[in-house]
């Protein structure tokens, strides 16, 4: 591993060089770059996640916020999520208990925060806003903030959750999934009924995943009273995903709900 990561030039050069063009083959199929799709025109070196995470691992203690936006910005989806990645393990570190309430810690995850929405459309394919929105976005709506109380987020999140961006609708949603962790259903129910009727295949699978962790972490009932409220009507794709967790009797009975 290159040791001297300490600049977004220095991070470039080195994934550069670590170029595989049969896995760059492989990943421009999997995330759908072709004319049209929501990929399209999404340009890959074809490094795989773990060495994209190595490099986090060197470089993050030292990288300096100045230089992230130049790997958000980059061309290669591989360097974006870097930048991404670094964030995430900056504000991790910044989260941990002991700095929760600390004033200077509130500050730097508030700059994260503002970085994060600054550029948040440059998270620009599912990977991307998944592995970053829970851990940055939906953690700090559970933390002390500067930037404002609970409605001031709420704001925040519903113009991410109003935007045209299909990656800012995602970040919305999937945000959810670290506010379940921590035991508020609230966001996830309030960006589910949001979303519910998405169009997208990406969102319907979102909103039904979390939906789902949900259920599964905090209280099945409230997810079987979204579904009394909402499974006749709502995408078949978000309620397949919804009721994975379920028994087979049951996953058949929402499958044919009905309205009353």
């Amino acid at each position: 591993m290159n040791n001297k990561l300490l600049t977004a030039k220095d991070i470039i050069a080195y994934m550069e060089s670590l170029q595989d063009e049969k896995q760059r083959q492989v990943l421009v199929r999997f995330f759908k770059t072709g004319a049209g799709d929501y990929g399209e025109g999404d340009e890959f070196l074809g490094l795989k996640v773990p060495q994209t995470r190595e490099i986090v691992k060197s470089a993050a203690h030292s990288f300096l916020m100045s230089e992230i936006p130049a790997l958000l910005t980059n061309r290669w989806h591989e360097v974006r999520l870097c930048g991404l990645l670094i964030l995430v393990a900056k504000f991790e570190k910044l989260a941990i208990k002991r700095l929760v309430n600390d004033e200077e810690a509130i500050k730097a995850r508030d700059e994260i925060i503002t970085m994060y929405l600054c550029y948040a459309k440059q998270a620009n394919n599912w990977d991307l806003v998944d592995l970053s929105a829970p851990k940055i976005l939906g953690h700090w709506l559970m933390l002390p903030s500067g930037i404002g109380n609970d409605d001031e987020k709420r704001k925040i999140m519903d113009r991410l959750a109003a935007s045209t961006n299909l990656w800012e609708q995602r970040i919305s949603m999937v945000s959810t999934w670290k506010t379940t962790q921590m035991g508020d259903p609230s966001w996830c129910l309030r960006y589910a009924e949001i979303h519910l009727h998405h169009p997208h295949d990406l969102m319907q699978k979102a909103v039904g995943w979390m939906l789902r962790e949900m259920g599964k972490r905090i209280s099945m009932d409230l997810l079987r009273d979204f579904l009394e409220q909402h499974a006749a009507t709502m995408p078949r794709t978000t309620l397949r995903y919804a009721i994975e967790k379920m028994t087979d009797a049951e996953r058949k009975y929402w499958l044919n709900f009905k309205n009353n």
